[in-house]
């Protein structure tokens, strides 16, 4: 079902246009350094792939002011929605960009990005969209390219068979698994959850995850 256009959405978006940042490579290699203020100054540089209506990028944000959060989402209509609710707050270290994660290598330099959020993306159930899926080995080498030594990848789903899909895949690319867990907030909510994540927790559905390390990992080429 097609998503209806927001109202006043070029309007909205102008409003908020101190958080977008438009031409993501022409910071390429200089994130930290670009964005210092006098009284804070940025120890590392996370990634949320598909931050959606910007809940968990936000909150997030909240708790580690010494980091850089850039949330990327394609889709403007769901965007704004997470801009929105970050102008709100007046954080100093969120900026976003409206762009597919096809480009990541572009906007970012190797090792540059240590952390890389990837919350309930499209499962591209298809055989045929294999490709497309965040977890693929296609999106994994662009990861390893960007991620520092030791940087993580922290994955969240409710699609059971695209959780089991991940899994072989970060193995098969040589990614180091630290935690697994089948039913995330067994015992009641654990983390900060996207707005996905409570209606599915609300409904009783397993939430999965998994948290994988690129040390020895290395980039083809």
């Amino acid at each position: 079902m097609r998503m209806r256009r927001k109202r006043r959405l070029e309007s909205r978006i102008e409003e908020c246009e101190h958080l977008i940042i438009r031409n993501p490579e022409d910071l390429c290699g200089r994130w930290l350094e670009k964005f210092k203020y006098d009284d804070l100054i940025f120890d590392e540089l996370h990634v949320e792939l598909g931050c959606g209506k910007g809940l968990f990028t936000v909150e997030t944000a909240k708790l580690e002011p010494d980091v850089l959060y850039i949330g990327i989402e394609m889709i403007t209509n769901v965007l704004i929605l997470a801009l929105e609710r970050a102008d709100k707050t007046g954080l100093q270290n969120l900026l976003f960009i409206n762009k597919p994660a096809d480009d990541l290598s572009m906007f970012f330099a190797p090792g540059e990005v240590s952390r890389i959020y990837i919350n309930f993306c499209d499962p591209w159930p298809a055989n045929r969209h294999k490709k497309r899926r965040l977890t693929g080995t296609h999106f994994l080498e662009i990861y390893k390219q960007i991620l520092c030594p030791g940087g993580e990848i922290h994955f969240k789903t409710d699609n059971f068979p695209l959780f089991e899909f991940s899994l072989a895949e970060f193995k098969q690319n040589g990614f180091n698994l630290s935690d697994i867990t089948y039913d995330l907030h067994e015992n009641g909510p654990a983390i900060i959850m996207t707005d996905y994540e409570i209606k599915f927790h609300e409904q009783g559905k397993p939430i999965y995850k998994c948290i994988i390390v690129t040390e020895g990992v290395k980039a083809q080429g």
